[in-house]
């Protein structure tokens, strides 16, 4: 058995043979041409080639993936019209005399080169955007057809790459799972494959081609970015095991999937899904959640050895707005502190961490951190339907200080030009007592709230959630809680405003009811308790 390691982009488990892609490259030799402007001609004919077949990968795409996933395509056709692409060609051909194949290819590269030496890793993602489109107008100044499909039985297919046309055209119906040597989890061909729902491993490295051949048996597991070739009996039988219990998830789903959230007496709810990362995109599309309730922002900072640029948090959040394609994506500002703790922000040790310097307030005491992810965040709103949430709000004035900060940033990125929605919903977490009670006065401030039932729970009853000693102490049903959800879900309401909880009592079907009875508009849980909350809701009657 040989064992390969790469990065799971979609978390799925696939056993079969292996189809080692052979893509079609477009031999190019530099020859000498006498009519340059012919030249020319031939080029531009090849390019409206060229796009009139992105156009049919697009409207693919679009069936598959969704508007915003598919727009990759439309990018492709604007670079292919792209005036330093295009001059680059040509002078190559001029100077050089050359045959268009050769100016293409010396371009592409020159361009691919420029991008993956960019420090930022969305950019450096776009290298192989540019010899996509480099390569498809080869082919169609060479008249060859460079589209490869898997046909015949379901495999298991292996890569260097593939562009994100590849992908698309790949047949969902023949394809097991994919596996590349290269690659990155910002690349668009990554958001494909989540958004398609195929097991797919990225970066395994070059061992990969010199490791497997076409009709290898191999074993793939999309949750820890292994292939197994040839796997020995036990590993075979774990992996089984693992499908078998995908499987059933997948019959629940389909059971499901598509589904209103409508109570019998058509009364409606959101069921969104909370991540902590943007590998958990396709968990959330996977379990057909209707949007993201909560982002945990923090992760970006937690798994950074220094503060994320502006420009790492925008391409993150971008990622998760378009692999949403259109669905709101709620994303809860920088919650550090308490029990997530991060040494480059020097936080001193606090005797009580849970009461501390913690969450919006470090953001409103270090406006210059905060405003960096305010930047990035209405930045990425461009290109979604977001949600900005603020965490640990106890007072009027907090809320108002961050709306200053807000506002402050869309001045700041519409003097320089920058575009940003102004669509962009602000909210606020209901996670302490204080909050709870001046619900009245905080609904009028902003446009949602979402109750954290985990931190309202340990500071409504004074009982630390880290605490194992005391558990026989948390009631999370207690009745101070449920008022105080009650309260804020009034309040909210009466001043226009709607509420959601994403703490872990949203997933707890023994309250669906009661949190519907008091007028909670959207419930948001771990995506692999999406459709179990969808069953309570389509199960509740409250008109009884």
């Amino acid at each position: 058995m040989t064992t390969l390691k790469g990065k799971g982009v979609y978390g799925a488990i696939a056993l079969g043979r292996i189809s080692v892609f052979a893509r079609k490259e477009a031999s190019v030799k530099r020859t000498h041409v006498n009519d340059t402007e012919a030249e020319k001609a031939r080029l531009a004919a090849a390019k409206e080639k060229a796009t009139e077949q992105l156009q049919e990968i697009y409207n693919k795409a679009l069936k598959e993936v969704g508007e915003a996933n598919a727009q990759i395509f439309e990018i492709h056709m604007m670079m292919i019209e792209d005036e330093d692409y295009n001059d680059s060609i040509s002078s190559i051909i001029e100077t050089q005399s050359v045959n268009a194949e050769y100016a293409v290819a010396v371009t592409a590269d020159n361009f691919a080169a420029m991008f993956a030496a960019m420090d930022d890793a969305y950019m450096q993602a776009r290298s192989a955007d540019v010899k996509d489109i480099s390569n498809r107008i080869i082919s169609c100044l060479s008249e060859e057809n460079n589209e490869s499909t898997a046909t015949g039985e379901k495999v298991i297919i292996c890569a260097d790459d593939l562009a994100p046309s590849e992908t698309v055209l790949l047949d969902k119906e023949k394809v097991l799972a994919f596996v590349t040597a290269f690659g990155s989890s910002n690349s668009h061909t990554a958001i494909l494959a989540r958004n398609m729902n195929i097991p797919a491993i990225i970066g395994v490295g070059e061992e990969l081609l010199n490791s497997v051949r076409n009709g290898d048996f191999a074993a793939v597991d999309g949750y820890t970015g292994e292939i197994f070739v040839y796997p020995d009996e036990e590993t075979k039988s774990r992996l089984e095991g693992k499908r078998a219990e995908d499987e059933e998830k997948k019959r629940l789903l389909q059971e499901l999937k598509g589904k209103e959230n409508i109570t019998l007496d058509g009364t409606r709810v959101n069921i969104y899904a909370n991540i902590g990362s943007v590998d958990n995109i396709g968990a959330v599309l996977a379990n057909d959640a209707g949007g993201i309730g909560l982002f945990r922002s923090e992760f970006l900072y937690l798994e950074s050895s220094d503060y994320p640029s502006e420009e790492q948090q925008f391409a993150a959040y971008k990622r998760v707005l378009e692999s949403m394609a259109g669905k709101k994506v709620v994303i809860r500002t920088l919650d550090i502190g308490a029990d997530k703790q991060v040494d480059y922000f020097n936080l001193a040790k606090e005797d009580n961490p849970a009461l501390g310097y913690r969450a919006i307030r470090i953001c409103l005491t270090r406006p210059e951190i905060f405003k960096t992810q305010l930047r990035a965040l209405y930045r990425a709103s461009a290109y979604g339907n977001l949600g900005i949430m603020f965490p640990m709000i106890t007072s009027v004035c907090e809320v108002q200080q961050a709306l200053d900060l807000c506002e402050q940033v869309k001045k700041e990125l519409k003097a320089d030009g920058i575009e940003y929605s102004d669509k962009v919903e602000i909210g606020i977490m209901i996670e302490t007592p204080a909050a709870a009670i001046i619900s009245d006065r905080l609904a009028p401030m902003v446009d949602f709230f979402s109750v954290g039932t985990n931190d309202l729970t340990q500071y409504t009853l004074a009982c630390d959630r880290q605490n194992a000693a005391i558990e026989q102490f948390v009631d999370t049903h207690h009745e101070a809680i449920l008022r105080l959800i009650e309260m804020s879900a009034k309040n909210a309401h009466a001043h226009g405003a709607w509420i959601g909880i994403c703490g872990e009592l949203a997933a707890d079907t023994g309250l669906t009811e009661s949190f519907l009875r008091m007028g909670i508009d959207e419930l948001s849980v771990s995506p692999s308790f999406v459709l179990k909350v969808r069953d309570a809701v389509r199960r509740c009657d409250l008109s009884k």
